[in-house]
């Protein structure tokens, strides 16, 4: 019976990695923002830094202490976490039902992409900066190591569909590849597709290539 019980483990340990090694963790991603050290300036004061609360899955991103509130032609978000260290460009993303609560009508686009977005306003206490754009609703991707991508076959910018498990499996299309060995392999979906999709903590997904 032991062994029977032993030879069982042995087996679940070998589906497990093989399971880790076809499929990737994917995440929710809430709304956030990312602030440019002159945006930072601008709400919290000149030279400050972002204090780290926790780390992201990705390599040297972090959640801050600091959060902010967002404002839109229609409603306001409050409480929304930034994301640090400092980027180039500030960028606000959303899903499309905090767009909605908004009142403005964001492109779905990959991070960075910003040209022709729509600004908002962040308001912390008693300041406030109008950003002129920088309002996204971030499209589905796959954060990839450059080792990972040659396992699956893939290369940057590659577009990929992506099966899910669990109750209310779906199939994410459109989803696109990034690689870089700056990050560790994940995919990131926002507040309306992980609902959609019932996702739980650890739970995976299965690449397709079209």
């Amino acid at each position: 019976m032991k062994m029977t019980q032993n030879l069982n483990e042995i087996v679940e340990d070998i589906v497990t990695e093989l399971r880790k090694k076809t499929s990737f963790e994917i995440e929710a991603s809430a709304r956030h923002v990312h602030l440019s050290q002159k945006t930072i300036d601008e709400l919290f004061g000149i030279g400050y830094r972002l204090t780290p609360k926790r780390p992201l899955s990705q390599p040297g991103q972090f959640v801050s202490e600091e959060r902010v509130t967002v404002q839109g032609p229609k409603g306001t978000l409050s409480n929304v976490a930034i994301l640090g260290p400092a980027r180039k460009q500030s960028q606000v993303e959303l899903s499309l039902t905090d767009a909605r609560t908004l009142g403005i009508n964001p492109p779905l686009r990959e991070s960075g992409h910003l040209d022709q977005t729509p600004g908002v306003t962040l308001v912390n206490g008693g300041r406030q900066v109008t950003l002129t754009s920088g309002a996204i609703v971030a499209q589905r991707h796959i954060h990839m190591t450059p080792d990972d991508a040659k396992l699956f076959g893939v290369k940057n910018n590659d577009i990929v569909s992506v099966k899910t498990t669990g109750e209310r499996a779906v199939t994410f299309e459109n989803v696109v590849i990034r690689v870089s060995d700056k990050f560790a392999t994940r995919m990131h979906v926002d507040f309306d597709e992980a609902n959609a999709c019932g996702l739980t903590k650890g739970m995976r997904g299965t690449l397709y290539k079209k």
